[in-house]
């Protein structure tokens, strides 16, 4: 019996934009992606836009039920910026009805409410001054911010700023699969600099309000594992850690960049613009906890040719190295090693003074369902059962190694909407029909979750 600890989180997260809808009504402005599927429609799965999604803002109350259905203690979603506060300043006050009534449902349901409050989900007035290569960002979000704290601090006690930050920096700055799309290295440090003074001035916000919680930020971070002992391998395994683990996990963590990252970064011109100040803030604005999404390890090898100049690109430090042994979610094409979430758990406990952490996104994404459906409508995702219990024998290892884990949520409750990949691969407990009536239908993953919440673990 693989037993976790007293009070443990079991449960799942989404966000806003990819499980709310009404993605132009109640109040809501458009965000870069209700404007870039409006501007360039062919670059997503056809007639599944940002409009619609699962309709959790009508259906909040019978999906909260369903959360307590299955047993769910907890559940993370964000507040979308765009709704809250429209033009940056002002309060929609519909928006506050909306998600004091959904929190509230989700309290009734005996769910705890963890509530993040970016998720690559830009607003388009902001967009348009710069978004995150602006400066202005910085202080645009803690604005934000401090709103959300005061507006929902009696109702949410545990807070995270960014989700997965890396994210909107190499997929909008470097590989142009969210907006703007475009390719600037130099951008992209820049943007993940002003982001991480935007998550840093959020905390210190909270601090100031002196609210009975916890704040902390959502990354992805895995460890990377380069292709062999090579001088050249063992050197692009580092500035691939660096430049995509420790450029966020340092900073909020232990307050301060990696010496390294920052001679990496001025020995090719990389260095972003500061102000004044900055460094002392984050110094002083460290983090309560951490959540880490854990899906793929990073496999590379040194780079085939020879950096000449300053680097244009991470390529110029790593490339990817295929594992022979590698074994496959062919859906997504990701790797699958739960080996990995074992050496996160020692590196958050012998690299990051064991702070408190938990799984915050796991999961396993699978496209045509429908085929795995029996007699009675259900879907039989062994396979999903199979990917969880895999990890949390590995978590498990880690927190019997002393790692201070405490919780798992996977990806996600309800089947949603995934950026420019639609409905393609489904992640829920719940199936999620895409018609008019948005009907959910448990699937057996959640039949287990149940069992596992209850028991608090499960047997392997």
């Amino acid at each position: 019996m693989y037993k976790f600890p007293e009070n443990f989180l079991w449960g799942a997260a989404t966000s806003a934009p990819q499980s709310e809808g009404h993605g132009s009504k109640n109040g809501k402005t458009p965000t870069t992606w209700d404007k870039w599927y409006e501007l360039s429609p062919d670059k997503f799965t056809p007639n599944q836009g940002p409009e619609t999604t699962s309709n959790m803002y009508n259906m909040y109350k019978d999906d909260a039920k369903l959360m307590s259905d299955i047993s769910m203690n907890s559940f993370r979603t964000s507040i979308s910026w765009a709704r809250l506060l429209p033009d940056g300043k002002t309060v929609n006050e519909e928006a506050v009805t909306f998600y004091r009534d959904y929190f509230t449902e989700l309290l009734k349901n005996n769910v705890k409410p963890v509530i993040n409050l970016f998720h690559f989900d830009m607003p388009w007035w902001l967009m348009e001054k710069g978004g995150w290569e602006a400066r202005e960002s910085v202080d645009a979000f803690a604005f934000y911010a401090k709103t959300a704290f005061e507006l929902f601090g009696d109702q949410v006690d545990t807070w995270a700023t960014f989700n997965e930050p890396i994210v909107h920096v190499e997929c909008g700055y470097l590989y142009g699969y969210h907006y703007p799309a475009i390719h600037d290295f130099k951008k992209a440090i820049q943007v993940g600099y002003n982001t991480i003074m935007a998550h840093t001035k959020a905390v210190a916000a909270y601090k100031e309000l002196k609210q009975e919680g916890k704040i902390g930020i959502i990354l992805n971070v895995s460890p990377c594992y380069s292709r062999g002992e090579t001088e050249g391998d063992a050197l692009a395994a580092k500035q691939a850690d660096l430049l995509n683990t420790k450029s966020f996990l340092d900073p909020v963590v232990l307050g301060e960049f990696p010496v390294e990252l920052k001679e990496l970064l001025a020995a090719n011109d990389l260095l972003p613009e500061t102000v004044a100040g900055d460094k002392e803030l984050i110094a002083e604005n460290k983090v309560d906890f951490i959540g880490l999404n854990y899906y793929q390890p990073r496999r590379v090898q040194e780079p085939k040719e020879k950096l000449v100049g300053n680097a244009t690109d991470p390529s110029d430090f790593y490339i990817p190295y295929i594992w022979p042994e590698r074994k496959m979610n062919e859906y997504r094409g990701w790797e699958i090693y739960p080996e990995a979430l074992y050496d996160v758990a020692i590196m958050m406990k012998e690299d990051y003074g064991n702070i408190p952490w938990f799984v915050s996104e796991n999961g396993m994404g699978v496209a045509q369902e429908e085929r795995f459906m029996d007699e009675s409508g259900q879907i039989q995702d062994d396979y999903r059962i199979e990917f969880m219990m895999d990890h949390l024998k590995e978590l498990h290892r880690g927190i019997e190694a002393g790692s201070n884990c405490f919780g798992y949520h996977t990806w996600t409750f309800i089947d949603c909407w995934s950026w420019l990949n639609g409905y393609t691969n489904r992640y829920g407990f719940y199936r999620m029909e895409l018609d008019d009536n948005f009907e959910r239908t448990l699937k057996k993953s959640g039949i287990w979750f149940k069992e596992l919440a209850e028991t608090n673990g499960f047997k392997g």
